[in-house]
């Protein structure tokens, strides 16, 4: 499919690298990114062949300005209620969507990430950080709830409620530094180092049990919101006695897991 304002690209077997392609605009999500975003995170469920994605901005400004107001002012004007509502849902389903993905996402960020660029960095399964990244979750900044676009699910649980509170009341813009005290980042480099360090980071799990993976992230996404340590546990246990069976009839009765 030819796109318009993201690039993919399939950069080695079983790795591919999503680009936000709006550098100009600070990749910021305009109508038309939403609508290709949608349909890229929704081809990824039946992607077999793909079993890690790296994310990433184009251009030097930044890794996603959030919402494209410019555009936004476009269309949100003549909508009605429940047109907005709509357009708003839409809009905060791509995080959902990415969650949804069967494929760890690695989000390598770099430069202003901000609103929804900052959500699709903490919807993201791993956060590789250029030193120069701002987080902001800018939503209070330009007179709107401070809870949006996953912020108020997703933040509280990677650095705890306590900075959570701060970060989304005031705006305030989190450092590299900061967000990898916080234990938000896995790892922490130099601008030019930052691609590759996601790569490296991908290539280690595509070594891995692609059924492995995918079982791996839904396991940590659905503990998240477990209701106590035996859900966790009937979790784990059906993916591993899953993944032993499938390793029993792949190797004719024999299988290579080991506990």
């Amino acid at each position: 499919m030819a796109w318009e304002t993201i690039e993919y690209e399939v950069k080695e077997p079983g790795i591919g690298v999503l680009s936000l392609n709006r550098p100009r605009r600070y990749n910021a999500v305009s109508w038309d990114m939403m609508v290709e975003l949608e349909t890229f995170w929704r081809e990824r469920l039946d992607d077999l062949d793909t079993h890690v994605i790296v994310l990433r901005g184009n251009g030097e400004r930044g890794f996603c300005a959030g919402l494209d107001m410019k555009d936004a002012m476009k269309r949100t004007p003549e909508m009605q209620t429940d047109a907005f509502y709509r357009f708003q849902a839409r809009l905060a389903r791509l995080t959902l969507a990415m969650r949804r993905a069967p494929q760890p996402i690695v989000c390598a960020a770099h430069g202003a990430a901000v609103g929804l660029g900052f959500s699709f960095a903490l919807a993201s399964d791993i956060r590789v950080l250029a030193t120069d990244v701002r987080f902001s979750a800018a939503y209070i900044n330009i007179g709107l709830g401070g809870a949006d676009m996953a912020c108020s699910y997703f933040l509280p649980r990677a650095i705890g409620a306590g900075r959570a509170y701060e970060v989304m009341l005031t705006g305030n813009f989190l450092t590299a530094e900061e967000a990898q005290a916080l234990g938000m980042a896995s790892r922490v480099v130099e601008r030019e180092a930052l691609l590759e360090t996601a790569m490296d980071l991908a290539r280690t799990m595509n070594e891995k049990n692609p059924m492995g993976l995918r079982l791996t992230k839904e396991a940590i996404n659905m503990n998240l919101d477990a209701g106590g340590l035996e859900q966790a546990l009937n979790l784990e246990d059906r993916n591993q006695t899953l993944l032993v069976a499938r390793g029993m009839l792949g190797h004719g009765g024999k299988s290579s897991r080991y506990f």
